[in-house]
């Protein structure tokens, strides 16, 4: 059938780069004062992020109360009341477990090390070698000094605090988020200069909700079956508390790429120190990473594919990055930043190649980049 202008296809947007130098410079400053500043705040900026993300997931649950007509108030108090008894259940039930394991690390690791008997061996002689080594160097006439930290009990005391102010500021924040509904973003619109600028807000924010609220509702429900699959896996296989372990699963299956591999190597360990034979050892973590590679590989990215496509380098970065920045909160909000940063450069035509650039290669850049090539080979 011939090409009429009917059957021809809208040439996709060009991507246009940046050409004024001294821009690019100062925005090239203010991006670097502007990291520096994050990880200075990361105290304070964390449990802000944690608790807008929850507020975007659980904001159609407090609509759906407020429809049956609840009170905006008691429908916010419900919701956050059901996620913090939720939390504080699963915390209780698995707190017996934990502590128990907790307490076994000493003999555990004793009982790891014998099935590397020849690498603890050898492992053991290079320690030795350097202690003479570092003895030969000492000189008997230097006075030794003691240096002496802060003991342990300062370093708990100081995590649990911290831990405990992240946790009432985002169950905080999020209740009034969800009390106000969507007027705080409403206030944020308002004060923008031009119409054109409030409808490219409206749509930004949109987009980022409904994308954001998807990928967190969908990988929530993926892992949790991944979550279950590992606990049967754990309990068929013969590992006490099989709950601890899904929940492990579950939990660490937040963080792409990294929480997998900690959760396979844990279960490693487990099987090591409950079997004497390396095959029923290792078989949870075979069964497990087939469960893993099953969900990341096929299911939930058939999910997401149309609302979510992160270039697979890109996510890789940002979580080396954001754990490097905020440490493990960092690396479970990196591809959410990530994806929230390249809603906003694909809707603002002078950030479009950089939304490019983070996201995967779709159909109509393939076709104009093998167009751009053929043209250049001609030429």
């Amino acid at each position: 059938m011939p090409d009429g202008p009917e059957n021809e296809r809208p040439e996709p947007l060009e991507l246009k780069l940046p050409s004024d130098f001294k821009a690019m410079v100062l925005v090239g400053i203010f991006s670097l004062l502007f990291l520096y500043a994050l990880y200075l705040t990361g105290e304070v900026l964390v449990p802000v992020i944690i608790a807008f993300l929850l507020k975007m997931v659980l904001q159609p649950a407090t609509e759906m109360l407020v429809g049956f007509h609840v009170p905006r108030f008691v429908a916010a108090l419900l919701v956050v009341g059901v996620l913090l008894g939720g939390v504080a259940g699963m915390g209780a039930y698995l707190a017996g477990p934990t502590a128990g394991w907790l307490s076994d690390v000493p003999k555990n690791i004793a009982k790891v090390e014998r099935h590397f008997d020849g690498i603890s061996a050898f492992a053991r002689d290079i320690r030795q070698a350097s202690k003479d080594v570092e003895k030969l160097g000492d000189d008997a006439s230097t006075p030794a000094v003691a240096v002496k930290g802060p003991p342990l009990s300062t370093f708990l005391f100081s995590g649990t605090r911290a831990l405990v102010t992240g946790l009432l500021t985002v169950v905080l924040l999020l209740f009034f988020l969800l009390v106000s509904g969507n007027s705080f973003l409403r206030r944020i619109v308002e004060i923008l200069p031009t119409l054109h600028d409030k409808k490219q807000a409206v749509e930004i924010i949109n987009e980022i909700q409904r994308t954001i609220a998807v990928y967190l509702g969908t990988v929530t429900m993926m892992n949790l079956a991944v979550g279950v699959l590992t606990g049967i896996t754990a309990y068929l296989c013969g590992l006490p508390d099989p709950v601890l372990w899904g929940s492990a699963a579950f939990l660490l299956n937040y963080i792409p790429i990294l929480g997998p591999i900690a959760a396979a190597v844990l279960l490693a360990l487990v099987g090591l120190t409950i079997f004497d034979e390396a095959w029923p050892a290792l078989l949870p973590v075979a069964i497990f990473m087939v469960i893993h590679l099953a969900e990341a590989d096929a299911i939930t990215p058939m999910l997401l594919a149309r609302r979510f496509t992160l270039n697979p380098v890109v996510v890789i970065l940002a979580l080396i990055f954001w754990y490097w920045m905020w440490g493990v909160p960092g690396a479970l909000l990196a591809v959410p930043m990530v994806a929230t940063f390249k809603i906003i450069c694909d809707r603002v035509a002078g950030l479009r190649a950089l939304g490019h650039f983070l996201g995967t290669e779709p159909r109509d850049m393939r076709r104009l980049f093998a167009r751009a090539v053929s043209r250049g080979g001609e030429s």
